[in-house]
């Protein structure tokens, strides 16, 4: 169920113009804590724009980013890491030629603290190891933590990810087309994943994807972006039903 408290993330009036072109207009909206919220919208609506707004990557025109009731919007990437925000890429960004659990316990050393190095005494990292253990029970990938992480599957490249992403504790896990690239064989294990994390972990998550199927099998609310503006922000079943969003994917049903 949908907390009824404070927002853990939001925006307000946010706003992004690049050469006179307005890229997102005026996005107002919040995300309760422990909520899965999908966006969608057709290519070039803007949706891995509001993302590098929420991550810090790019400053806003106008408008606020308040994670936790804080406005972050001037906050460096790695301060609003350090203050719960989370996120992965729609291009997999792992050390392939790291083993699998070096790839999680790098991730935990830069969240808790250390050098970050990969060649002192794996006792002295004991607080990571303990965190990169964890996380890789979490996505199923523990039997493989000595693999090279170039070995694994795609899918199971974004499993890794979201491990890592795990291993620095988010409050809020931001998955910018998790199922890019993923094999049809590899997408349901990714989808129990995610769904894992929300419902067991209780983290909140934000979900950027283009598999509908997914984005309604996992969101408690979506959020449509058409032209870099917020058509809607409702439950799945209004939303497919929606004639507005339904016109914005060029009269297609969704």
């Amino acid at each position: 169920m949908v907390s009824t408290q404070a927002p853990i993330l939001a925006t307000r009036d946010l706003g992004l113009d690049i050469g006179g072109a307005r890229i997102v207009a005026d996005v107002s909206l919040e995300v309760a804590e422990g909520e899965l919220v999908g966006i969608i919208g057709p290519n070039g609506a803007g949706k891995t724009t509001l993302f590098n707004l929420l991550s810090g990557t790019i400053r806003p025109t106008t408008g606020t980013v308040e994670l936790d009731g804080e406005d972050v919007t001037h906050q460096p990437p790695h301060r609003r890491t350090q203050a719960g925000l989370g996120r992965t890429f729609q291009v997999s960004s792992v050390f392939p030629l790291l083993p699998v659990g070096e790839n999680v316990r790098l991730a935990a050393e830069a969240r808790i603290g250390g050098s970050l190095s990969i060649v002192r005494r794996a006792a002295r990292f004991a607080p990571a190891l303990d965190r990169a253990s964890t996380a890789l029970e979490r996505v199923g990938l523990a039997d493989r933590a000595l693999w090279p992480a170039g070995m694994l599957s795609h899918g199971d490249k974004r499993k890794l990810e979201i491990a890592m992403l795990l291993a620095a504790d988010p409050r809020v896990i931001l998955l910018d087309e998790p199922m890019a690239g993923v094999s049809v064989e590899d997408v349901d294990g990714l989808v129990e994943v995610i769904r894992s994390v929300h419902e067991e972990e209780g983290r909140t998550v934000l979900m950027v994807e283009h598999r509908m199927e997914v984005v309604v099998g996992l969101a408690q609310r979506i959020a449509v972006m058409h032209h870099g503006s917020l058509l809607a922000f409702d439950t799945p079943e209004r939303v497919m039903a929606d004639e507005t969003v339904q016109t914005a994917y060029l009269g297609e049903p969704l």
